[in-house]
């Protein structure tokens, strides 16, 4: 009887395990950093909430995270924010190329956001161009 129940337990284990496994390749949310162009254009931002307004920045903030991935040539965008500082948002975005972010920052939503940001945040927004390293192994000779 319990290697019985065992083995039904192994099972839907593997059958789990092989659902999430499909998930993800069938998620074309899932990075894949050898399909991002190397000549494509990463930014780091950060803001951070005044005191006492870190609740309306993040309900103001997440909704982005949705709109930014449906807008055309956005490659990678994530929303974080910091364990130890409510608060204080850092986003990871990567486009196609620098027009298409700029394209994003003309967008309604992200206007709107930043309409709301001398209410709600410390400063302005923090943003940090970076050039992705390394998203592409060459091969070897």
């Amino acid at each position: 009887m319990k290697r019985s129940l065992s083995i039904q337990i192994n099972v839907l284990l593997v059958i789990a395990v092989l659902g999430i496994a499909s998930a993800f390749a069938a998620d074309s949310h899932v990075a894949r950093y050898d399909v991002i162009p190397p000549d494509a254009y990463a930014v780091v931002a950060e803001v951070r909430a005044k005191p006492g307004k870190e609740d309306e920045l993040r309900a103001i903030t997440l909704p982005l995270v949705e709109k930014v991935r449906a807008e055309p040539n956005n490659l990678m965008y994530f929303l974080q924010e910091d364990r130890e500082t409510p608060g204080h948002f850092v986003f990871y975005e990567i486009f196609a190329t620098q027009a298409d972010f700029e394209a994003h920052n003309a967008t309604p939503h992200v206007q709107a956001w930043f309409a709301r940001l001398p209410e709600l945040a410390d400063g302005g927004v923090k943003a940090t161009r970076m050039e992705i390293l390394g998203n592409r192994v060459e091969p070897s000779p």
